[in-house]
């Protein structure tokens, strides 16, 4: 049996590798942008599960021994989900709008074993620091925050810049290692069944 990580995250496949895992990595190919479309005017918490399942469920249809999991990740900022920057002006021009405030990060999850599912979002709350404009642009040129939800990590450059978080900070890396061991407690499995 294996774990099979339904993401091209370095960082999620880096919190994995951390924990004693050597995950399968099988990126799934999902129009997001599809999904989102088609859950207008539901709730932010719901649009982030969504796109997990649908990642871990392209990956799951290949691996139906295994334990697959699917994760996303948006930024809820003023009341609107953002996602990933993709462009350095993109990145600035969130950061601008970002500091100083407060906002959640919203990481769906869902877990497949067996035909058997857990689906999730854990919410953390995160403080963004009063960044200089020299400093937006130097992070956003390293080019660190363009494949991240928020325009942001907590690890790397991104460290400098986030004044708190409240909840897990595995979530906000992109993967919460306690909704993982709770959702393998449900099918009968332990953490360190996985462990190399």
């Amino acid at each position: 049996m294996r774990l099979v990580l339904a993401s091209k995250s370095p960082s999620r496949s880096m919190l994995l590798t951390q924990g004693g895992v050597e995950p399968v990595l099988r990126p799934s190919d999902v129009d997001e942008d599809a999904v989102i479309a088609s859950m207008r005017g539901v709730e932010p918490e719901d649009v982030v599960a969504a796109l997990a399942r649908a990642k871990a469920a392209a990956a799951a249809e290949e691996f139906p021994e295994d334990v697959v999991v699917g994760c996303d990740s948006m930024l809820l900022l003023d009341g609107a989900l953002l996602g990933k920057p993709h462009t350095v002006e993109r990145a600035i021009e969130r950061w601008k709008a970002q500091r100083g405030k407060t906002a959640r990060l919203l990481t769906g999850h869902a877990v497949s074993y067996r035909g058997q599912w857990v689906v999730d979002t854990v919410a953390t709350t995160i403080r963004f620091g009063e960044v200089s404009d020299a400093d937006i642009e130097a992070y956003a040129r390293s080019g660190q925050p363009l494949e991240c939800a928020g325009a942001f990590t907590l690890e790397a450059l991104g460290s400098w810049f986030i004044d708190s978080i409240d909840g897990d900070p595995t979530s906000v890396i992109g993967l919460s290692m306690p909704l993982l061991r709770r959702s393998l407690y449900s099918f009968g499995l332990d953490a360190s069944d996985f462990w190399a």
